[in-house]
């Protein structure tokens, strides 16, 4: 029963990262990210400091993330979701929309989550 609230907790917590994404909450995201955190793009990957950096500026716009499946699995203090979803960015000034799995690693740290990598792996189908 334990897992079944810890999951509940991290697909909740999943959801409102991407609220604050699109809303560019950076002083939330930045007490959510890890110091060490990775962040993987279809145009690169980077730290903690450029992802804060990029949603600041407004490089990329995480305009909706429509949520269509998602799971998670807990090991020990990590958890790992997959999230499939579409999201409706503007990266460059460009709106795009893009099919991607999504996986985010939690890991916990002084009673709390704290989003340790976020990776984009675009899809072929929607």
């Amino acid at each position: 029963m334990q897992n079944v609230n810890l999951e509940q907790e991290v697909i909740n917590l999943s959801k409102e990262k991407w609220s604050w994404m699109s809303e560019r909450k950076v002083d939330t995201l930045d007490i959510l990210f890890h110091e060490k955190a990775v962040f993987v793009h279809m145009g690169g990957s980077w730290g903690k400091g450029q992802e804060l950096n990029v949603i600041e500026s407004g490089e990329i716009h995480y305009k909706k993330a429509d949520i269509h499946e998602v799971s998670v699995n807990i090991i020990d203090g990590t958890a790992i979701l997959l999230n499939r979803i579409t999201l409706l960015a503007v990266v460059g000034g460009n709106e795009v929309t893009n099919p991607f799995e999504v996986t985010e690693v939690y890991v916990q740290q002084d009673g709390s989550w704290k989003l340790a990598s976020l990776s984009f792996t675009r899809l072929l189908t929607p």
